[in-house]
């Protein structure tokens, strides 16, 4: 009985905060095919610590921009066709990070679902494809008042689409919510 106490006085200690966040996003997205064009969005994410310098993230996020394809996967022609596209994610992961005054430097591992969506819709073109994600980054909140910070963020952003491998640059900026 003693032991079973001990362990719910435990779990008592592990703190009860989080965070919200939500921001503007510019992924330097690729296609597949070599191409690369930057798309631009919004990035939000929710952190509920499970340890003093441990949480847990959920993070989602859509960008959208004008990729290249080669018309020949369209056409049989020669050249490139620009396509509306768009690329959506949805991961979760650990982060950990540690108040230093102001700031609060974090990293993360997400891993999760991506979705590309290409249409060019004057050669009646629509290309969707969902694969598996992961991005390895951190960032840096900078607290401006109490509960409210403001934050910049970096990810290498892994996708596989069209069989291959994606390493996309994406960066984040916008206000943090501390609960």
């Amino acid at each position: 009985m003693g032991l079973l106490l001990m362990t719910v006085a435990g779990f008592a200690q592990i703190p009860t905060a989080g965070n919200v966040f939500v921001g503007y996003s510019l992924n330097r997205a690729q296609d597949g095919w070599s191409n690369a064009a930057n798309l631009n969005g919004w990035e939000a994410s929710m952190e509920g610590k499970i340890a003093p310098f441990v949480g847990m993230v959920l993070d989602a996020g859509t960008q959208y921009g004008t990729l290249q394809i080669p018309a020949v996967h369209i056409t049989n022609n020669a050249g490139l066709i620009p396509t509306t596209s768009r690329v959506e994610t949805l991961m979760v992961g650990p982060r950990v990070s540690m108040s230093v005054g102001r700031f609060r430097p974090f990293a993360h591992a997400l891993l999760g679902y991506g979705h590309l969506h290409e249409d060019a819709s004057s050669l009646q073109y629509s290309y969707p494809e969902s694969c598996l994600v992961n991005a390895i980054g951190g960032g840096l909140d900078y607290r401006v008042i109490p509960h409210v910070a403001l934050r910049l963020q970096g990810d290498d952003l892994q996708t596989r689409f069209r069989g291959g491998r994606q390493n996309d640059a994406r960066m984040a900026v916008g206000a943090v919510l501390k609960f």
